[in-house]
């Protein structure tokens, strides 16, 4: 009986070690992957999983249409954008107003 009970132990031990190394991590990296997916946007240059390299210029649904070159233009699902590479620049108007005003 004590046995069974320290080989028990033993495989709880194995098994929380395992999700703590292995399966915990992964999960961290899908949650992150999707983050970045839902926030993508028109300007932002991402790289797709077959390594091209391209600007967002059209969202819609689950199209991602990229500009890979002057007048080339391809379509691609969102799942197969692999990283962002650079942010879309997000211009504040208000704050421009204010030091256009103030000069």
């Amino acid at each position: 009986m004590n046995s069974i009970l320290s080989m028990v132990i033993y495989f709880a031990v194995i098994l929380g070690f395992f999700w703590l190394i292995i399966i915990r991590p992964q999960r961290k990296q899908e949650k992150a992957h999707r983050e970045m997916l839902s926030n993508l946007q028109p300007g932002d240059q991402v790289v797709t999983i077959g390594g091209i390299k391209g600007k967002i210029i059209k969202i819609k649904e689950d199209n991602i249409r990229l500009r890979v070159s002057s007048n080339v233009d391809i379509d691609f699902v969102r799942n197969s954008i692999s990283r962002v590479e650079k942010k879309a620049e997000v211009k504040d108007n208000k704050s421009e107003e204010l030091i256009e005003s103030e000069e």
